[in-house]
């Protein structure tokens, strides 16, 4: 048979690489700030785009699309041509991929510390960008099925079936998650509302972990380790079981993440039998893994490359044990809303993915510039010193989150609440916020040596060049199944059947739980008295989330004695019809603020966003000082804003809209007149009036800045609901 020459780009795997480490630095550089940040809240005092809601953030996107989205890229560039025997379909979208993406994630460090975020959680960037994302996945996806038509190999391997799936399912959550309609070039509104954007944000949020997170490295796991190793995968009906079952069954887990929530107990219900589910096929997939090294467990003690990749799988079966048990109803009461889930997400990102990316770089770089690694001990010393930070790390938060639920959930024999102020349990789980900082310390310093060594190898090697490779031209493949031939091998010749069944598997769960959330108005049953917000409200929202305050506060109560007790009655379904987008948060550094409308004065909130430790002592919230600078916040999108709220179906009047702004200022005065009853604001208000008057300043009012919208918003919040109502205090 005639062998035909062609060249494996290896260029597009060295930009991947290099990205991956920059970005890397970079994500865990913002990661360890945040974890200092709760040591020290103010240390960023004054400087709005560099406050904690604003680089939280930054840090998700950063670590998972700019950290992980790169490595596999590298990794599926790579492998994917060698698994292929061809070079990838096309150089000019290879290279649209690479600078695409990091024009994405250039504008997401840009956009998310200016404010401009739609506070959905993994999906934070606005509706220009969140374009830019489909677009360039979508040149990914064509580059990725152009190679596999042009192939020049039979079969397709276990790891592409990993790649189609993951492509095929990113696309189709990252477009329904993402549909809003757009106010400006930077400010859009969720086209669901309150429960059923909750369902269809963590539909998203838990399958991006599962699609972007998951598959895909399972697809890497799948080449580099039998690679690593010299060995063969431990089990091929293994791996389609795993494949299979785990595309299946993920798509449904999502609502695991809103238990005891306003969503219906149905749609929970599905959730929790779901995941309960799910170990099978994931612990599968660890099996299968840690299998391949049989009879290389000699080779593990010396290879820092396999001891990364052991560690990575051990990491995966860990998190994918303890998510199943995470949705089950007791364990998720306990765990919910507490630094137990910091723990068990970054197990998952620091471990599975960050080790699996290490070990897929000490692996490749030698081999690509055609050297040796400059430093084994050095990538040895990456290893233990990453395991260590990882332990550091995720050990206390463990003790925090349980430490957390325990004190929150006490009562005295009087039936009060035994830790009433939220504090208290703060002050205990600082300890553990140290830990933390120490742990991320390590793990970045890892991070460091490994790019001494990397550095180090590219310059000891030759230049990366395309490589050289053979293989016989692919004859036409029959249509039919061979006589004897079973349908899997059958299908593994098939990319486009093969694609379309993984789209079926994926688009039944989504199907089933969200259509009819949305389409059965029973589902979500209104109440009278809530009202859409004033428009000085939806601006003080608007507020709200570019601060990124739904990081670290909630607003959902649970049907918990302790949380009625603590925040008010449970939260109802009907509450959030006109919240575009949904505020529910999954953690609580701070008290839930459902019910905090009306609990405190204006002034109250006024001298809490300033200097929250003058208000609640040992509070590691920082302030918000930029809120009440000398200048009026921008109202000009406030009437187009409504107008996009009633086009979602809020009940605005036209009369309301075209008033929109008179009503506007006449709330903002009268939170200035309330301000007022405080001899302190009245003092420091009118000696800010002479020192502007002083530098020759206009003179901006109190009802005209933005701290004034935020009370507005803050006030607002549980006040549609009559508390005696619902429950007897």
């Amino acid at each position: 048979m005639e062998m035909q020459q062609f060249y494996y780009d290896n260029k597009i795997v060295k930009k991947f690489i290099y990205a991956t480490i920059v970005f890397g630095v970079v994500g865990m550089l913002v990661g360890l700030t945040l974890a200092f940040m709760f040591l020290f809240p103010n240390i960023t005092d004054g400087i709005s785009w560099l406050s904690y809601g604003r680089l939280r953030p930054l840090h998700t996107n950063a670590v998972i699309f700019a950290f992980v989205g790169n490595a596999m890229f590298a990794g599926i560039y790579y492998s994917l041509q060698r698994l292929l025997k061809a070079r990838m379909f096309s150089d000019f979208l290879s290279n649209l991929n690479f600078w695409g993406w990091q024009l994405i994630i250039v504008a997401a460090a840009i956009s998310l510390p200016m404010g401009y975020s739609s506070s959905k959680e993994y999906a934070e960037l606005e509706w220009p960008i969140d374009i830019a994302i489909a677009l360039i996945w979508v040149v990914f996806g064509i580059n990725m099925i152009g190679t596999i038509l042009k192939r020049r190999e039979r079969h397709l391997y276990v790891a592409i079936w990993f790649y189609l799936a993951t492509f095929v399912t990113v696309a189709v959550l990252h477009i329904f998650n993402s549909l809003s309609l757009p106010v400006s070039a930077m400010k859009s509104y969720s086209v669901y509302a309150g429960v059923q954007d909750a369902l269809v944000q963590w539909w998203y949020g838990h399958n991006a972990v599962a699609f972007f997170l998951t598959t895909p490295f399972l697809g890497l796991m799948y080449y580099f380790v039998p690679k690593a190793a010299n060995r063969p995968v431990y089990s091929y009906r293994l791996s389609i079981v795993h494949f299979w079952s785990l595309i299946f069954l993920y798509i449904w887990a999502g609502p695991h993440h809103l238990l005891y929530s306003a969503l219906p107990n149905w749609a929970q219900n599905l959730g929790v039998a779901f995941s309960i589910m799910l170990i099978a096929p994931s612990w599968g997939g660890m099996i299968n893994g840690l299998l391949t090294l049989r009879g290389v467990w000699d080779k593990v003690r010396v290879d820092p490359v396999l001891k990364f990749f052991v560690v990575a799988i051990t990491g995966y079966g860990m998190a994918t044990f303890e998510g199943p048990m995470l949705s089950l109803k007791n364990v998720n009461a306990i765990a919910h809303y507490t630094d137990w889930i910091i723990a068990h997400v970054h197990v998952g990102a620091l471990a599975w993915n960050g080790f699996m990316a290490f070990g897929m770089i000490y692996w490749l770089v030698p081999r690509m510039t055609k050297s040796s690694l400059y430093s084994l001990k050095l990538a040895n010393f990456h290893f233990w010193i990453g395991t260590l930070g990882i332990i550091l790390y995720t050990i206390p938060m463990y003790v925090a989150g349980f430490l957390q639920a325990s004190m929150w959930k006490q009562f005295n024999p009087d039936g009060t609440l035994t830790y009433g102020n939220f504090l208290e349990t703060v002050t205990q789980i600082m300890p553990m916020y140290w830990m933390r900082a120490i742990g991320g310390t390590l793990y970045l310093t890892g991070m460091f040596v490994l790019v001494y060594n990397i550095i180090q190898t590219v310059r000891a090697g030759s230049k990366i060049e395309d490589e050289l490779a053979e293989a016989p031209e692919l004859l036409k493949i029959s249509a039919g199944r061979v006589k004897g031939e079973k349908f899997h091998p059958w299908l593994e010749r098939k990319p486009i059947q093969l694609t379309i069944l993984a789209t079926i598997a994926i688009l039944i769960g989504g199907v089933i739980q969200i259509v009819p959330t949305i389409m059965v108005k029973s589902n979500i049953p209104t109440i009278a008295s809530v009202k859409p917000y004033s428009p000085l409200e939806l601006e003080g929202r608007d507020l709200y989330i570019r601060e990124g305050c739904v990081g670290c506060h909630s607003q959902s109560v649970r049907p918990f004695r302790s949380e009625v007790e603590r925040y008010g009655p449970q939260s109802k379904a009907g509450e959030y019809v006109y919240d575009h987008p949904f505020l529910w948060g999954s953690k609580r550094t701070g008290p839930d603020l459902l019910r905090v409308g009306a609990k405190y004065n204006d002034n109250w909130h006024f001298n809490h966003f300033w200097s929250p430790q003058s208000i609640s002592a040992g509070s590691i919230m920082p302030g918000y000082k930029w809120l009440f600078d000398n200048k009026p916040m921008d109202i000009s999108l406030t009437k187009k804003k409504m107008e996009a709220m009633v086009t979602l179906g809020v009940p605005y009047t036209k009369a309301q809209v075209a008033s929109g702004l008179d009503d506007l200022r006449k709330q903002a005065i009268a939170i200035e007149e309330n301000l007022k009853n405080d001899p302190d604001f009245v003092k420091s208000y009118n000696e800010s009036k002479k020192k502007a008057a002083a530098r020759g300043e206009k003179f901006v009012p109190m009802n005209e800045r933005e701290i004034v919208a935020l009370i507005a918003y803050m006030q607002r919040l549980g006040t549609d609901i009559k508390v005696k109502d619902l429950a007897k205090k």
